[in-house]
């Protein structure tokens, strides 16, 4: 999935309220969207994507394996998976970029998570050991499990990268982790590679390709939709769990 910008929790009783940050989703496809516009007409990007897309195909079906490699290696490395997720959508199309990225992206999130909890526990623990924003998803995990995982990838709580070492530390079964992560992701990555396949088919064939742009557009109305009740479900379950959980 594409990354996005971190969210602070939901304040406690006994802090001023804070105010609501709906617009971020919406703000950064607009920043990506008018940045690839500009990118495109100042850097010839579609120059540069019809080479990179010549060498895709001349992997042959060695091409959207190499890709998805390059994403999960990204996605271990904590490089901000943005460009390749944009990118996609100009290599690949708006179907296919969008499963190629949804497969790496679940499975670097999955090796993340894998690594954290079995190979680099300690160290790792020590690195988010300070987190304030770590121990309060602890907390809530302990609690409510993989609801957690499910509502923290529509309204993030910490950056993505960071997200998927830190449930390696919580109680979340594998399995749920895997199959939450992929599916409350799917909507986004959706929106940013069609996004960005309608930017780059525009720009190639000098149109506004609407059915993509509305295929973007019922997407972002459903992400909207989704990311205002897992907000308000973040902040019921945060009311519900003890300070004191373990």
């Amino acid at each position: 999935m594409a990354d996005e910008a971190p969210i602070d929790m939901p304040p406690a009783d006994d802090a001023p309220p804070r105010p609501s940050r709906a617009w971020v989703k919406p703000a950064i496809l607009l920043i990506v969207v008018v940045g690839l516009f500009v990118a495109a007409k100042v850097f010839h990007l579609g120059q540069y994507l019809t080479s990179a897309r010549g060498w895709i195909e001349s992997l042959g079906p060695w091409g959207p394996i190499a890709f998805i490699a390059i994403y999960v290696i990204a996605c271990v490395a904590m490089v901000p998976g943005t460009v390749l997720t944009a990118a996609a959508g100009g290599l690949f199309g708006g179907l296919w970029g969008t499963v190629y990225v949804s497969i790496g992206s679940t499975l670097g999130a999955t090796l993340c998570f894998v690594i954290s909890r079995y190979f680099a526990r300690d160290s790792i623990h020590q690195w988010l050991s300070g987190n304030e924003r770590f121990a309060r998803l602890d907390r809530l995990t302990e609690s409510h499990g993989g609801w957690i995982v499910a509502i923290t990838r529509l309204v993030p709580v910490f950056p993505f990268n960071l997200l998927n070492y830190g449930f390696g530390l919580t109680r979340v079964r594998l399995w749920h982790y895997v199959l939450l992560s992929w599916l409350c992701m799917l909507p986004g990555t959706v929106m940013y590679v069609v996004g960005a396949d309608a930017i780059f088919k525009g720009i190639r064939e000098g149109r506004v390709p609407w059915e993509l742009v509305g295929v973007v557009g019922g997407v972002l109305a459903l992400l909207t939709g989704l990311t205002w009740f897992a907000r308000g479900k973040l902040r019921s379950v945060e009311q519900d769990t003890p300070t004191n959980v373990k």
